[in-house]
């Protein structure tokens, strides 16, 4: 087994296609093939489902590879960028978990904006409605509502974010109007699926307003959103999503505003690896610029000169 099968595999295990990943690594398909071929030959096993529907995808044992696969391609890039120094510390792979909603409305335009600067680092982003494992090696850096209470991670607190309750204004045109908390018992709402609640700090409605109606309940954060924009209903949803749509109004914000935390961290191993720790700092200092946004005074996003 030698690190260029290793390499061609990855590639093939994150694109599901033998001709992109052969793109990725500027060879011919027929050389990834081979290569995947003579690794399933020395490991004695089949890494990958293939098919014409679904292209490539891990089987079993293939999912187990992947995770050392992966630990190996860290130590060697960590490896590569400390004897070869800050040119070769700007190039690699990194992945990115985070909590759907701020990944795709927050982080998904930053990642481009990384991606501009540092060309050469390829970027998986992973916004999900569930946590990120970095014990099985899902991501290189994890944002979440929650910080790791165990485990070999570096960990800080990235923002804080406020939430509050939004309708649109054909809603409120056409409804009870709402001047008091009070007024809420004769509106319908927008809600969490509570038994499939991923974390506890999703349960926030109910202490809002514990006699709600709800009537349209997701596990998705977007789907809540645009259910809300089709004004049937009102909904608690994040300031850095809602309030960068003026088809959503705020109501009660002084009175109604809940408050969360996202929560960002990484293995400790990853410290001594220069990509990993540029983006993190990217990241760091990109979401302080937002702070406005998250805190639901701002209704636009920006990017750091």
């Amino acid at each position: 087994m030698d690190w260029d099968g290793i390499r061609y595999f990855l590639e093939v295990a994150r694109t599901q296609r033998v001709s992109a990943a052969a793109r990725r690594l500027g060879v011919r398909h027929t050389t990834v093939s081979r290569r995947i071929h003579l690794l399933e030959q020395s490991l004695d096993t089949v890494l990958f489902n293939k098919s014409k529907a679904s292209g490539y995808t891990l089987t079993e044992d293939g999912q187990r590879f992947f995770a050392h696969a992966e630990r190996i391609e860290s130590v060697l890039l960590s490896a590569q960028e400390e004897v070869s120094g800050q040119a070769a510390a700007l190039s690699g792979h990194l992945r990115v978990g985070a909590t759907e909603g701020f990944g795709s409305y927050v982080l998904a335009p930053l990642m481009v904006d990384f991606e501009r600067r540092f060309p050469d680092i390829t970027l998986d982003l992973m916004p999900v409605p569930r946590f990120i494992s970095l014990s099985k090696r899902e991501a290189d850096i994890a944002i979440s509502l929650e910080q790791p209470q165990r485990g070999p991670y570096l960990r800080t607190l990235l923002s804080e974010y406020a939430l509050r309750l939004y309708g649109t204004q054909d809603y409120l045109e056409r409804h009870h109007p709402i001047r008091e908390a009070a007024d809420l018992r004769h509106h319908r709402f927008i809600g969490y699926v509570e038994e499939l609640l991923f974390s506890d700090h999703l349960r926030y409605l109910e202490d809002v307003v514990p006699t709600a109606r709800v009537g349209l309940r997701s596990t998705s954060v977007i789907a809540q959103y645009h259910a809300a924009l089709q004004g049937n209903a009102l909904a608690i949803l994040p300031c850095f999503m809602a309030a960068q749509d003026s088809r959503l109004v705020p109501i009660l914000a002084d009175e109604i505003q809940v408050t969360r935390r996202f929560w960002m961290y990484c293995h400790e191993d990853l410290r001594q690896s220069r990509r990993v720790m540029a983006l993190w700092d990217f990241l760091k200092r990109s979401v302080e610029l937002n702070r406005p946004l998250l805190a639901g005074v701002g209704t636009t996003l920006s990017y750091l000169p």
